[in-house]
């Protein structure tokens, strides 16, 4: 498998394990679908240093992809949060 495959499925694997994090897709383990945002954040911030440690190092589709993976997961923690939030408020309420 040449690099720029390998590391295309390496950040792939991350952005599939922050989905399921966030609770957007099954865990294949379980079956069931977990939400788990600390863990998600986790691996949002695995992403963020992957992106800083290899700047100017990737090929342009691996710079995209990483963009694309992070900013992907980044928007549906916020919505994620969001949710959970309004939860919180209306427990109190």
């Amino acid at each position: 498998m040449e690099k720029e495959t390998r590391f295309l499925r390496f950040v792939e694997n991350l952005y599939l394990m922050g989905l399921a994090q966030l609770g957007k897709l099954v865990n294949p383990a379980t079956g069931k679908v977990e939400k788990n945002l600390p863990l998600a954040q986790e691996t949002i911030e695995t992403l963020r240093m992957l992106e800083e440690k290899t700047r100017g190092n990737l090929t342009q589709e691996e710079e995209s992809y990483l963009k694309s993976c992070l900013t992907n997961l980044q928007l549906n923690f916020v919505e994620e949060k969001k949710k959970e939030e309004g939860k919180t408020k209306k427990q109190k309420s």
